[in-house]
């Protein structure tokens, strides 16, 4: 699946699990955040993946209910494929910001992709 596909058609893609490939822009680690039932969750980070001329916001959520310390699976210039679920705008549900889970609103236009495995390219 190609990042411009799923950014022409968001809404058609929302909570889709798609897999995509490129690489990987502006790492950054997200300090820890509290879920609503109190949790605390640890080692979440945000980066972009870049295919040709499309780009699409990748977060990688935090492990909660214990601390610990992990540091970002990806660094700046790998080449991987993200398998993810997409998060469309306008839908009022919760993206992963720089300040921990919040609710989408209709003004945010973030295509979101939640990741639950990130692999190397080997060429």
């Amino acid at each position: 699946m190609s990042i411009q596909q799923i950014l022409e058609e968001p809404r058609t893609y929302h909570l889709r699990h798609v897999t995509v490939r490129g690489i990987v822009r502006d790492v950054q680690p997200l300090a820890p955040y509290t879920l609503a039932n109190g949790d605390p969750c640890y080692g979440a980070y945000l980066f972009r993946l870049e295919e040709d001329e499309a780009t699409l916001s990748v977060a990688v959520l935090g492990i909660c209910g214990r601390p610990i310390v992990r540091d970002p699976e990806v660094e700046d210039g790998d080449r991987v494929e993200v398998s993810a679920t997409i998060q469309a705008p306008s839908h009022g549900g919760t993206i992963l910001s720089f300040k921990g889970p919040k609710t989408a609103t209709e003004v945010e236009s973030v295509v979101q992709a939640v990741a639950d495995r990130i692999l190397p390219i080997v060429e």
